[in-house]
């Protein structure tokens, strides 16, 4: 087999491998997945700086949690940037999948809103409470409300906790799990909703002034930079760490979000 048969060969290879659309990997182009608020506000913020060293941030937004981990985990996207590592942790094992983190960029602190009750304490016996239906976060919901002791589990320190493991309920909470980004508009659906910061923020809710209940400073769900393994050595994505951990993303974040998104380094 001459040179140019095993060229020709290797490059019908490729593309078999690639389902006839080979990944060309552009130096000076990064995409990344990430949800809106305040991911990619944090990712439009560092663009500039990143522009200068030569870097173009292409930023694909998406309002669920599903799509950008497949999209990397596919290599259609190299990077995301919107998650916990309790979340991943629970995506791998369900998909099958070997994403890691990167990087941890800040913490967003998990809260409880309500459009009925002003305070906690006015929550009524069979109150109906919507939390994630994923089970990090289901996990993460009951774990704020076992700290105000509306509910007590049968692990208190599980990420992944669900409504099953609630051994005490002295209000009868009824408890809807549903998918995180629905939660904002069910707000008048229910008595209480546990919702994510950044859909809190999306849905233009304020953590530290309309939560009835949040997470405090030392909640341990990190948001990371997230991808294939092969991700940690590629300089594109070394670039953006550098960038999204630097003092002036750590002071945007404060005088952006006023205590609302707390930077993690």
């Amino acid at each position: 087999m001459n040179r140019r048969t095993l060229l020709l060969a290797s490059g019908l290879l490729a593309l078999s491998a690639c389902g006839g659309k080979p990944a060309a990997v552009d130096p000076n182009t990064l995409v990344v997945a990430a949800t809106a608020v305040p991911h990619a506000e944090i990712l439009d913020f560092v663009k500039p700086e990143l522009a200068k060293q030569g870097l173009k941030l292409d930023v694909r937004v998406f309002n669920d949690y599903v799509q950008p981990n497949t999209q990397v985990a596919e290599g259609r996207i190299a990077v995301n940037y919107f998650q916990t590592e309790p979340y991943l942790a629970e995506f791998n094992r369900s998909k099958g999948t070997h994403l890691v983190t990167i990087a941890g960029v800040h913490v967003e602190p998990f809260g409880a809103y309500s459009s009925k009750w002003k305070a906690i304490a006015q929550l009524p016996a069979g109150a109906t409470v919507a939390i994630p239906n994923e089970p990090s976060n289901s996990g993460r919901a009951l774990q704020l409300l076992a700290k105000a002791k509306l509910i007590t589990l049968l692990d208190p320190k599980s990420a992944s906790a669900t409504p099953k493991d609630i051994v005490e309920n002295p209000k009868g909470l009824k408890f809807r799990e549903l998918e995180a980004a629905t939660l904002p508009r069910v707000l008048d659906q229910v008595d209480l909703a546990l919702i994510n910061t950044n859909y809190a923020l999306d849905a233009k809710l304020n953590p530290l002034r309309d939560a009835l209940l949040i997470e405090g400073k030392d909640s341990p769900y990190v948001n990371f930079v997230v991808g294939l393994e092969s991700a940690r050595t590629d300089p594109r994505v070394q670039k953006l760490v550098a960038a999204l951990r630097s003092p002036a993303v750590k002071t945007f974040i404060a005088q952006k979000y006023a205590g609302a998104v707390l930077p993690a380094f």
